[in-house]
């Protein structure tokens, strides 16, 4: 019968798989088989060859954190059947093993992990979570004789309340610090403020101390220089009581002439005139900065 039927007493498994054999007498037989051609009995055997390499299933599911908040997370998961136990796999679960249970047990893996934590810490150890669900998982799948080699967390989102309260407490913090910036910019500007006020104050203190009436006569003299000076590069002609424009250089002497004169020709009286006189820009720039006469009058 073999000979007739040569195609079916042999059978290939492939690379990355591994099969085993059903018997119609004897079930199930605990031998697993590698790749290359394998021999069966025509009627009575048949083979169940299973993939033994990884295979790739994404999950989306939505739970909630320790602090009530809504999570929607998606799990990505690396898997493949053990191939010590394929026997029992195929006998307690079976062929699409994957349909049956993965679902199930990634869907309580991830909701009993994701409670242990807060919505910061979901953001903030996002690594540690994938770890704790990695663990959990591989001890759930080793009773259904399944290895996962791999555990990886692709989404993860919040409710868009909980994205609204985050973006108002970072609003809040924001000009928090923006409050404490303009109060530190105030008390730096009082202190600028107070430090010049004192540069001043001392500045005029020594300005103060070293004052002397030759020095504030010297500066007089400076000031009716460029007074002159300006006057005298207009285009029109102008008679100007010179003490006005701190032009009367000659007060302190008028001063100690009348005090010479009270003194030295009683019963006159002085008469001090002072004049200022600019003259036409064709001319050479002549300034009489005092003319003064005394003239002599009995009482």
């Amino acid at each position: 019968m073999c000979i007739r039927d040569r195609y079916k007493c042999m059978y290939v498994v492939d690379g990355g798989h591994r099969a085993i054999k059903f018997s119609r007498l004897e079930g199930i037989k605990p031998t697993i088989y590698r790749e290359g051609w394998h021999l069966m009995i025509p009627y009575i055997e048949r083979p169940i060859i299973y993939e033994v390499r990884s295979h790739p299933k994404t999950l989306e599911t939505t739970t909630g954190s320790k602090d009530l908040q809504t999570v929607d997370i998606g799990v990505r998961v690396l898997y493949r059947p053990n191939p010590e136990k394929l026997p029992d796999l195929y006998r307690f679960v079976g062929k699409d093993y994957d349909e049956r249970v993965l679902p199930s047990i990634i869907n309580e893996v991830v909701k009993t992990v994701v409670a242990q934590y807060n919505a910061a810490q979901l953001l903030n150890q996002r690594e540690q979570v994938s770890f704790a669900i990695r663990k959990t998982l591989e001890e759930r799948a080793k009773e259904f004789f399944i290895v996962m080699d791999d555990v990886s967390i692709i989404h993860l989102a919040f409710s868009p309340e909980f994205h609204k309260a985050v973006e108002e407490k970072q609003s809040a913090q924001q000009d928090a610090e923006r409050a404490k910036f303009y109060v530190e910019q105030a008390l730096q500007d009082k202190k600028s403020t107070i430090i010049k006020a004192q540069g001043e104050a001392i500045s005029a203190e020594l300005i103060g101390k070293s004052m002397n009436p030759a020095y504030i006569e010297l500066k007089r003299i400076e000031s009716a220089r460029k007074i002159a000076e300006t006057l005298s590069q207009s285009n029109n002609r102008a008679f100007l009581d010179s003490d006005t424009l701190m032009l009367n250089l000659v007060g302190p002497i008028n001063q100690k002439l009348s005090s010479l004169g009270d003194k030295v020709i009683p019963h006159q009286q002085l008469r001090i005139l002072s004049l200022i006189h600019i003259s036409e820009p064709t001319r050479p720039l002549y300034i009489s900065y005092a003319v003064f006469c005394l003239k002599k009058k009995n009482t």
